[in-house]
């Protein structure tokens, strides 16, 4: 129930014209649907690559009964020479191989020109100032800038100056309430890990004394008088990265004090996976949110005014996840124990008996608690319906006020103070750059802050939502972001992407990574499949743990979905997830190897049964369910796709991205899936990338992602026919 914002821009591919997507005639008929059994796949190239050698060792474990195999895990050791020497030849063909489509230059050419269009968030109030940031055209990177009013603008962090390599790069940042001072976090490689440090915002002086180690993912709350801030931090100890979050902490440091001295006000929780601290406005009440898991949390608050304050339990033990936004002496709450779609209540911490609690605003059946915020002494409510965000304002006595009409597209956070008479928030789409509007809490007038100007032609642009039927009957949502002109005959290329896990719900955004898709006739389409928080926590449990599968099912009914209406056909389907979407990916390939021509699997996870290992590590079991569990156990080793890649299958083309140093997906997962899929497949063409000396999220760089993304589309449209050989 936090708040956070997006990114995004476009622009034609005109560069691409006479062997784009257009180059080969359409068929006449529409494809019909595949086979619901796995068949063998057709592939536009066989499967004669000189892949680098790879040894296959005899390793099996018997788990549960069960044996299984893992010929691959001497691949698990990143460090290792051996290992380190394999992913490097394994780079060098992948660059190698892609080289050769003659698209993948006109293409890297378009997409660097449209990632360094402009892009910007909506700023952020604090005392008299405003900070704000901003990718300008000529920027790799965004920077924060700030000013006093209407004044003139100045730059805050830019993190292009930090170092000539840009081997530093700038996370979440957080202003103090009087605007003098900004806490940041600095990353190196733009990894998860982080220090945190503090700037002086008039002088620009960054301090030497307040760097901290250990800002992960601090979630930071400054104090009233802003001489301190509470912060959640992460042990950076390598050698409990796997349990790291269990390990959290709730700390104290003093703006001017050597971290060494920050004092530990929360100390870890047993089966916790993180535990952030809220601080009311007033600086009264502190409260610690223990997280467990992705959908359940215990809270617990402590009064500071007491001369030796006392943590108290709010709430502890309920299935059920709760947040809690601290303002003037009261608790509001969202919650979804016993209420699976989310309801609001106004807790008095003098009186927290539940049975004390009023319910303002209660579970709705036709919407989605989608977060809660206290902006201007108003309660800020966003639902989800049907995966369109629905944004009401409501009296602090959950009196409904007004509601904000609900557009397709990714209408952001509402940005300002808990007693600010202003605040801003930016609406985007995939077919609409960010627009940011400043908003007034008192009567509901906007007015727009800053819109962004690109050339390109939106009038011939269209998303759409539709819906279809799962496996077991379940209705699922989709976009389709298309041209008008787009012809339903079976010939479109089509980017399928997915995620479906963790509660997270991506919303359509504007991106200039799609748009050249897009505007060359591709058609690209997002499901949203269970395990995702589009229709409450029902709908998230539905894809996950023991029912993973059906997050998987949802999938590929998806594209079967699309090959049936016309919107593609088989052979001009590419499938496409990051992360937990490349564990949705590679499941659906080895589920499916009949139904996509490509795959492209980011950073994916893929190995199911050592998943709790490394990476985010045992903070996944609540989502996934553990190993060590028998129960647990077969429903993930019935779908690790590592474990399912069967040998002399025609599996589609697939291009593998690893991360050396991702912290939340170890790249074991991806190197042991491409060295078994190259040994198994005679189909397509596998391939596997690595970004050195980056983590989960990439280098951030524009012209790198611009690069990584071109070599995407080229891989996807050379399997199709459509690279331009």
């Amino acid at each position: 129930m936090s708040q956070r914002s997006s990114l995004s821009l476009l622009v034609l591919l005109a560069a691409c014209a006479g062997h784009g997507f257009e180059a080969q005639p359409p068929p006449n008929t529409v494809a019909p649907i595949p086979a619901l059994v796995p068949k063998a796949a057709s592939s536009s190239r066989p499967n004669r690559l000189p892949y680098p050698p790879t040894r296959r060792d005899d390793v099996a474990d018997v788990l549960h009964g069960v044996e299984v195999h893992d010929p691959y895990r001497w691949l698990e050791d990143g460090n290792s020479n051996e290992v380190q020497r394999w992913m490097s030849e394994q780079d060098s063909l992948a660059r190698a191989e892609l080289a050769k489509i003659p698209l993948l230059e006109p293409l890297k050419a378009r997409l660097e020109s449209i990632a360094h269009q402009e892009e910007s968030w909506a700023p952020v109030p604090r005392g008299r100032r405003l900070f704000y940031q901003r990718r300008d055209i000529d920027r790799q990177r965004p920077v924060v800038y700030w000013r006093d009013g209407n004044g003139p603008e100045h730059v805050l962090l830019d993190p292009d100056a930090w170092a000539a390599d840009r081997s530093l790069s700038l996370g979440d940042w957080w202003p103090s309430w009087d605007g003098k001072k900004v806490a940041y976090q600095e990353m190196h490689r733009n990894s998860d890990a982080a220090r945190l440090r503090i700037i002086d915002v008039a002088t620009g002086k960054i301090s030497d004394v307040d760097v901290i180690e250990g800002g992960e993912w601090p979630i930071l709350a400054w104090t009233p008088s802003s001489d301190a801030f509470y912060y959640q931090w992460i042990p950076t100890d390598p050698t409990v990265r796997a349990t790291r979050y269990s390990l959290a902490e709730g700390r104290l440091h003093r703006v001017g004090d050597d971290p060494v001295h920050d004092v530990v006000v929360r100390k870890l929780v047993p089966g916790q996976t993180g535990c952030p601290l809220v601080l009311d406005s007033q600086g009264r009440w502190l409260v610690s949110i223990v997280t467990r898991g992705w959908a359940r949390s215990d809270v617990y608050f402590e009064d500071l005014r007491e001369p030796h304050p006392r943590w108290r339990t709010l709430v502890a033990g309920r299935d059920g996840e709760f947040w809690v936004e601290a303002h003037r002496g009261m608790f509001y709450v969202s919650s979804t124990d016993g209420a699976p779609r989310g309801e609001v209540f106004a807790v008095d911490p003098r009186h927290p008996s539940r049975a004390d609690w009023e319910r303002l605003v209660p579970e709705r059946p036709d919407a989605t608690l989608r977060g809660l915020a206290v902006v201007g002494n108003r309660l800020v409510i966003d639902y989800f319906k049907d995966v369109v965000v629905h944004r009401e304002i409501h009296a602090l006595d959950g009196t409904l006020v007004r509601a904000v009409p609900p557009r397709i597209g990714t209408l952001g956070w509402l940005q300002g103070t808990p007693d600010g008479g202003d605040a801003y928030y930016a609406f985007e789409s995939y077919d609409q750059p960010p627009e940011i509007r400043r908003v007034s809490m008192r009567d509901g007038t906007e007015s727009v802050w800053r819109k962004h100007e690109v050339d390109a032609d939106f009038s011939q642009l269209v998303v759409e939502q539709v819906f279809y039927r799962s496996k077991d009957g379940t209705r699922i949502p989709m976009f389709i972001f298309h041209r008008k002109d787009v012809k339903r005959d079976g010939s479109a290329p089509l980017l399928l992407w997915g995620y479906g896990a963790s509660n997270v719900v991506p919303l359509p955004n504007f991106s200039p990574l799609i748009i050249p898709w897009v505007e060359r006739g591709g058609v690209y389409a997002y499901g949203s499949l269970r395990g995702g928080g589009e229709y409450g926590e029902e709908w998230h449990r539905a894809g996950s743990g023991r029912n993973k599968q059906n997050t998987f099912d949802d999938y590929i009914a998806g594209a079967e979905y699309l090959i049936h209406e016309g919107w593609t056909s088989a052979d001009r389907l590419a499938a496409r997830g990051a992360s937990w979407g490349g564990l949705l990916v590679t499941a659906a390939l080895t589920q499916r190897p009949d139904l996509f021509r490509a795959v492209l699997a980011v950073v994916p996870q893929t190995d199911m049964i050592r998943f709790p290992l490394t990476g985010l590590g045992r903070a996944q079991i609540a989502e996934f369910g553990d190993p060590a569990n028998p129960d647990d156990f077969r429903a993930l080793f019935a779908y690790s796709p590592y474990h399912h890649v069967v040998p002399g299958t025609r599996y589609p083309a697939v291009l593998i991205r690893a991360a050396e140093d991702d912290e939340r997906v170890d790249p074991l997962h991806a190197r042991k899936f491409a060295a078994a899929l190259q040994a198994a497949s005679t189909g397509g063409p596998v391939l596997m990338r690595v970004d050195w000396g980056t983590g989960h999220k990439g280098t951030g760089i524009a012209t790198d992602e611009a690069e990584n993304r071109a070599e995407e589309y080229a891989f996807a449209l050379d399997a199709m026919g459509l690279g331009g050989r």
